[in-house]
């Protein structure tokens, strides 16, 4: 992977267009093949799945309205302007990514379909490699000591 160049992390790909892209594919494979987990989608996986949905939106919501307000941009394909450690960014480094797996994760379970499950490590692994592996190179060059102090103490997902 080169190193970022300038004042950019280097990703190519807005992220929610990974888990979209991915989850459409393995969609398109169920319309031609459809493997149901359930036969009937049980009242509790239906919860589970709007549990996920709910925790998406509050991880993606409050992630991004803190970045906001430090004055920075949540898109990892522009420049960074400030290192965000409060809020779910205590917990884990990628907060975003977190929700939007959530968020892909509770969207297959409510199609009850098993190919956007089984392609959901192929996403999970697009975005360690092609984006967080990316930004973090790029926010230990912009930031130095205070990032490497920041991820020594949060994990990257949980």
């Amino acid at each position: 992977m080169p190193p970022p160049s300038r004042d950019s992390s280097g990703v190519r790909v807005f992220p929610p267009g990974i888990y979209a892209g991915v989850f459409l594919a393995a969609y398109l494979v169920h319309r031609l093949w459809p493997v149901r987990l359930w036969r009937d989608l049980p009242f509790a996986v239906r919860l589970l799945s709007y549990t996920l949905l709910g925790a998406a939106v509050l991880l993606v919501g409050t992630a991004a309205l803190l970045f906001r307000r430090a004055g920075t941009t949540p898109n990892p394909t522009r420049p960074t302007t400030a290192l965000v450690v409060r809020g779910p960014y205590r917990v884990t480094r990628n907060p975003m990514y977190l929700g939007l797996a959530s968020l892909y994760l509770g969207v297959a379970l409510l199609v009850n379909s098993v190919w956007p499950c089984v392609a959901f490590p192929v996403a999970i692994l697009l975005i360690d490699r092609f984006v967080i592996a990316r930004e973090e190179l790029y926010l230990e060059q912009k930031f130095g000591d205070a990032y490497r102090a920041y991820r020594g103490q949060v994990r990257r997902w949980l």
